[in-house]
């Protein structure tokens, strides 16, 4: 999507062009001002992606902790309760928390994994910027 929102350039000036130094600085500053107006647009666009997948990442650092906190809080006095039934009841309570401890790492990779993908510079407008750079020495010339 962010790819269609390049623009097309005019070819420079040629050698028959007989047009007076102010239309040409004139017909420059206005593709100039266009351009810069399609890179803006186009790196709210990038932006926007990224935020979005920022948020997802968010959400699932919150269904991680949210997920967790119930699970040590309800499933953690059930098993400790029927393991004390057969253990002491200090052993019982460790081995549960030991086994929801695993668990709450296992969730935690994954979050991250989904944060390492989020990049925060958009990519796609810095490498148009560099052709527009090019473009731009290349019409100075």
């Amino acid at each position: 999507m962010a790819s269609s929102m390049r623009q097309q350039r005019v070819s420079g000036p040629g050698p028959g062009d007989d047009r007076s130094l102010q239309e040409l600085w004139s017909a420059m500053t206005a593709e100039a001002a266009l351009l810069l107006r399609k890179e803006v647009e186009l790196a709210k666009i990038e932006t926007k992606e990224q935020l979005q997948q920022a948020g997802q990442a968010g959400v699932a650092f919150g269904a991680t902790a949210l997920a967790g906190f119930m699970a040590l809080q309800l499933l953690s006095f059930a098993a400790a309760w029927g393991l004390a039934a057969v253990l002491p009841t200090g052993v019982a309570f460790l081995i549960v928390g030991v086994v929801y401890l695993v668990a709450a790492v296992v969730l935690l990779r994954s979050a991250r994994a989904k944060a390492a993908d989020v990049q925060v510079v958009p990519q796609q407008t810095v490498e148009t910027l560099k052709e527009d750079v090019q473009w731009a020495r290349a019409r100075r010339r």
